[in-house]
């Protein structure tokens, strides 16, 4: 997400679709006259993400740092694996 303001950044749930929306906008910085190169895309992007049902959607977290945007999933309680005691004969 380098160049993108977190301002800029959308999560939302729907259902069980997670979406990232966004957009980058162009730096219209050129440093010589006959030159332009541009290293990313610039505009509007959109990522939907289907997620599983074992998901906990209260508590889905998001935190975006020096461009990094980190989502964090937890599973439900029920969906964690429980020991079984084995009994002996």
């Amino acid at each position: 997400m380098a160049g993108v303001s977190q301002k800029e950044i959308d999560i939302s749930l729907v259902g069980d679709t997670l979406s990232v929306r966004g957009e980058r906008h162009r730096d219209d910085q050129v440093d010589e006259e006959n030159c332009y190169r541009v290293e990313r895309n610039y505009g509007p992007f959109s990522r939907p993400l289907l997620l599983p049902s074992v998901v906990d959607a209260d508590r889905i977290k998001a935190v975006y740092k020096n461009g990094l945007l980190e989502i964090r999933l937890s599973k439900r309680e029920e969906a964690k694996p429980k020991p079984i005691p084995i009994e002996g004969a």
